[in-house]
C-alpha cells in the first residue's frame, strides 16, 4: 500500500485535540506532513505553557500514524512555534483552577545538582557515548568523527556512529553503506554495519537528494528517535558526528545526554579557530567534559618533492589547547589518498591500516578512549562514599 498525505491526515483527524475540543487537523496544529521510504515526518503546534502535558496527545497521533499499513515509522514533534498557512484556528486553553489558600511558609529547597536537574538518561548498552563537533564547516570533522571511530574499533572496541547532522549526512558515502534499516517488532531500527561499526543515519531514512527543510523541534525529536529507538548495543563507544555550529542538534545531544566528553575539530588559521572556541564554550556551558582538540588540515607534504607547507598555518589548535589547559589529540595532514579513500567510502584506517595517516587516527583514537576513562575515573572519585561502621 503506497502511503499518502491524504491517507495520514485522515487519520490524524481521528486524534482530539486539546481537550478533546475538534481533531487536530480541523484546529490547524499539525504542518506539511513529510513522507519518506514509509517514514511519516510531521509536528504538531501547542501551546507553549502546555507543551509539557501535551505529550500524550504527541503519542496518540504518532501510534494512528503507525498503524497505518505500510507506514515503518513516525517521527512526530511538538512545537510552540505558530507557522502560516492553516495554523490560524484558535488553539482552546485549558481553564485556570481555583486558586488554592496560601500555604504556610516553606523551608527553602536547595537546587538539585546539574546533572540531576538536566533529566539525562544513558542509552541502553552503551556505555560511553562522545561527540565529534566544529564550531564551522568544511574542517573535515566527519571525516575525523569516522576515523576514530575506526580507530578505537581497531583498537578492540566494539563502536557505533551516530551521524547527527540532520541537513547534511555524511556516513553512508563515507561508510559506503547503502540501503534502508530494517525493524524490530516495526518500532525498534536495527543499525546498518560496514567495517566493524553500528551506524545510524538519516541519510538512510531518505534519497541522498532530498533536502530537510526542517524547523529545530523537527531535528530535536529526529535526533532523540535515531539515538533512543535504535538496537545499538552493547557498545563500548558511541561516536556521535555532530552538525557544525552551535545549534539545536548540538545543544539536544549535550542537555538530554550523558556524553562522556567532546572532541573538537578544527584547522590551524585563526578564522576557524575563533568558531571552535564557541564549540568549546558551549560544552563547558553545559557541563561536558573536552576530550581534546584534533588539528586537521594541518600541513601538506608534496608528494613529488616531499617539501612540507603549511597552507592554513600551523600548531594553531595545539596552542588554542594549551592556552585553555585541553588535551592536544593530534595533527591530521591535509592528504589527497585521506579524500579520494573518503569519497570512495574506503576510510584510510581501513583502506591503509599500516599507512602513516591510519596510524595518526589510531594514535588520537587512543588518546580519546584514555580522556574518556580519566573522566570516567573523576566522575566517580567525585561520587561521596558512606561508610557504616
Amino acid at each position: 500500500m503506497t502511503v499518502t498525505k491524504e491517507i495520514v491526515v485522515e487519520r490524524l483527524k481521528t486524534v482530539n485535540g486539546p481537550d478533546f475540543s475538534g481533531n487536530i487537523v480541523d484546529l490547524g496544529l499539525v504542518s506539511d506532513i513529510f513522507i519518506a521510504d514509509g517514514k511519516v515526518f510531521f509536528s504538531i503546534t501547542v501551546p507553549a505553557a502546555r507543551a509539557q502535558e501535551m505529550e500524550p496527545l504527541r503519542a496518540a497521533a504518532e501510534r494512528v500514524v503507525k498503524a497505518i499499513p505500510g507506514v515503518n515509522g513516525a517521527v512526530v514533534a511538538l512545537t510552540a512555534e505558530k507557522k502560516g498557512g492553516g495554523m490560524e484556528a484558535p488553539v482552546p486553553s485549558k481553564p485556570a483552577a481555583p486558586r488554592p489558600a496560601p500555604a504556610p511558609a516553606a523551608r527553602p529547597v536547595p537546587p538539585a545538582p546539574a546533572s540531576q536537574s538536566q533529566g539525562k538518561r544513558g542509552v541502553p548498552g552503551i556505555d560511553a557515548i562522545i561527540a565529534v563537533a566544529s564550531g564551522k564547516g568544511g574542517v573535515g570533522k566527519s571525516t575525523t568523527a569516522v576515523n576514530i571511530a575506526l580507530g578505537l574499533a581497531a583498537n578492540g572496541l566494539k563502536v557505533g556512529v551516530l551521524d547527527a547532522d540532520i541537513y547534511g549526512p555524511s556516513m553512508p558515502r563515507l561508510l559506503n553503506i547503502h540501503g534502508r534499516p530494517e525493524t524490530v517488532d516495526g518500532k525498534i531500527l536495527k543499525p546498518m554495519q560496514n567495517y566493524g561499526l553500528k551506524v545510524m543515519s538519516m541519510g538512510f531514512l531518505v534519497d541522498e537528494e532530498t533536502p530537510m527543510i526542517w524547523r529545530g523541534p523537527m531535528v530535536m525529536s529526529a535526533l532523540t528517535q535515531m539515538l533512543r529507538e535504535v538496537e545499538w548495543g552493547p557498545l563500548d563507544v558511541l561516536v556521535v558526528d555532530m552538525p557544525p555550529g552551535t545549534g539545536d542538534a548540538q545543544l539536544t545531544m549535550a542537555q538530554q545526554v550523558p556524553l562522556a566528553g567532546a572532541v573538537i575539530v578544527s584547522t590551524p588559521q585563526d578564522l576557524a579557530l575563533i568558531d571552535a572556541r564557541k564549540g568549546l564554550n558551549m560544552f563547558k556551558k553545559v557541563d561536558v567534559p573536552l576530550l581534546g582538540i584534533v588539528e586537521n588540515m594541518s600541513y601538506f607534504i608534496a608528494p613529488d618533492t616531499g617539501k612540507r607547507y603549511d597552507i592554513f598555518g600551523h600548531g594553531g589548535a595545539r596552542k588554542e589547547a594549551e592556552r585553555l589547559g585541553v588535551t592536544f589529540l593530534g595533527e591530521v595532514p591535509l592528504e589527497m589518498g585521506i579524500r579520494e579513500s573518503s569519497d570512495a567510502g574506503t576510510p584510510v584506517t581501513v583502506s591503509k591500516p599500516e599507512g602513516a595517516e591510519a596510524k595518526i587516527y589510531r594514535d588520537i583514537a587512543t588518546k580519546v578512549w584514555e580522556r574518556i576513562q580519566e573522566e570516567k575515573g573523576a566522575s566517580e572519585a567525585a561520587v561521596p562514599t558512606i561508610v557504616f561502621e
